[in-house]
C-alpha cells in the first residue's frame, strides 16, 4: 500500500492546504482531488471514489464546531439533571420494555446488561432521533482539509470508504455528526470497522436504521473493551472527614493511557475502601464483595464521589469523560430501579 509520505515525496499529494493559508472553497476542491488520488492509491476503485466524492461539499459549520471549545462551567449537579431528566428516564424505561425480547437476546449473546445498551442509545442520539445530518464523506474531508487533525480525519475517511466498499450503507444514507460520528450509536468509521456487527444476519451492518445491528454493535463494543456483566458500573459514595484525596484518581490525567495508569495505581478492594472510611451514599457499609474499585471525583473535592468498578473503564473507553460515564451510569440505574413490570 502506498503511504502518504511516498505520495508527498512523489509530488502526488501535497501537505494540508489549510495549513498553508485561509480555508476556501477553491482550496477545498483542490484538496479533494488529492484525497481522491490517495484513496485510489490505497486500493479503492476509481468508480467507488468518484461516486463517494461526487456530492462532497465544504462544511464551514463543521470547522467552526471543531474549533469551538465550550467553557467548562458545568458540575455534575448541573449536568446530570439536563442529561438525565425525568422524561428521558421514562422514555428509556418504555423503550427498554418495548425492545425487551431483542435486548435480552443480545445481552445474553454478548454478556452485557441491556440497560446499559439503552442508556448509551439514549445519551448518544436520544434513542436514535438525533443522529446528525452531515454527509460523512463531506464532514471528514472538510475536517481533514482544516488541517489541525488531518491524520486522524483522513484515517476516518479511508475507513468510511471501506464501509461503502463493503456495501453496508449507501453514500447518500451515510449520515452523521459534524465530526463524522455515525448512526444511532455514533460510531466513528474506525470504530464501525472494529465493533459494528450484523445483528440480524442480513449481511449488512446497519447502525443507522436496523435496531438489531444498533444494539448488537453497542454490546459488542462494550464486550470487546472488557465489559463484565457480573458487575455494575460503580456507585456514589461518601468520604470520611480528613480523607486523603491522593487516594483518588486525579481529575485531569491528560489521556486514556495516563488515566489507566492512575487507575492501576489507586484501585483497592472494597474491604480496603471500607477500612478507610468510605461508605455508600446513604452512609451504610460498602457491599461485602471481593472486587476492586477506584475512587473518581469528577468535580474534585467539592462534588460527587464515586467508587468505579472495572466496567467504568469500558465506558471511559467509549467516551473519556467522567460526566458522560456518570450520565450513562445514572440512566442505567434508573432503568433498573424500580423494576420494570
Amino acid at each position: 500500500m502506498i503511504t502518504l509520505a511516498v505520495l508527498i515525496m512523489l509530488g502526488i499529494m501535497s501537505q494540508s492546504t489549510a495549513a498553508k493559508g485561509a480555508l476556501s472553497e477553491e482550496g477545498f476542491a483542490e484538496y479533494v482531488v488529492n484525497l481522491k488520488t490517495e484513496a485510489i492509491a490505497n486500493g479503492f476503485s476509481e468508480a467507488l471514489v468518484n461516486k463517494s466524492f461526487a456530492k462532497v461539499t465544504f462544511h464551514k459549520r463543521a470547522v467552526k464546531a471543531d474549533r469551538s471549545q465550550p467553557e467548562n462551567i458545568e458540575t455534575l449537579d448541573t449536568y446530570l439533571p439536563k442529561r438525565v431528566p425525568k422524561w428521558k428516564v421514562d422514555k428509556a424505561r418504555a423503550l427498554y420494555k418495548e425492545h425487551q425480547v431483542l435486548l435480552n437476546q443480545i445481552g445474553e449473546q454478548y454478556q452485557v446488561q441491556p440497560r446499559f445498551i439503552v442508556a448509551l442509545w439514549g445519551l448518544e442520539t436520544n434513542f436514535g432521533q438525533y443522529t446528525g445530518g452531515y454527509n460523512v464523506i463531506s464532514a471528514l474531508a472538510t475536517l481533514a482539509y482544516e488541517g489541525r487533525r488531518e491524520t486522524f480525519f483522513k484515517k476516518q475517511l479511508m475507513a468510511a470508504l471501506t464501509i461503502l466498499a463493503e456495501g453496508h450503507i449507501s453514500n447518500d444514507n451515510m449520515k452523521g455528526s459534524w465530526a463524522g460520528a455515525m448512526g444511532q450509536n455514533q460510531f466513528m468509521p474506525t470504530s464501525f470497522l472494529s465493533y459494528a456487527v450484523d445483528g440480524d444476519g442480513d449481511g449488512k451492518k446497519d447502525i443507522w436504521q436496523n435496531q438489531a445491528d444498533v444494539f448488537a454493535s453497542m454490546a459488542n463494543y462494550l464486550r470487546k473493551v472488557g465489559w463484565d456483566d457480573e458487575f455494575t458500573w460503580g456507585r456514589q459514595v461518601k468520604l470520611p472527614e480528613n480523607f486523603d484525596y491522593n487516594l483518588a484518581i486525579p481529575k485531569n490525567t491528560g489521556n486514556r493511557q495516563n488515566w489507566l495508569k492512575a487507575w492501576a495505581k489507586t484501585e483497592k478492594t472494597l474491604a480496603q475502601w471500607q477500612a478507610l472510611g468510605v461508605r455508600r451514599s446513604d452512609g451504610t457499609n460498602l457491599p461485602s464483595v471481593d472486587i476492586k474499585a477506584a475512587l473518581v471525583l469528577p468535580d474534585d473535592k467539592n462534588g460527587r464521589v464515586y467508587l468505579a468498578y472495572d466496567n467504568y473503564k469500558s465506558l471511559m473507553h467509549w467516551n473519556l469523560s467522567y460526566y458522560f460515564v456518570s450520565s450513562v451510569g445514572h440512566l442505567s440505574d434508573h432503568i433498573k430501579f424500580p423494576p420494570i413490570k
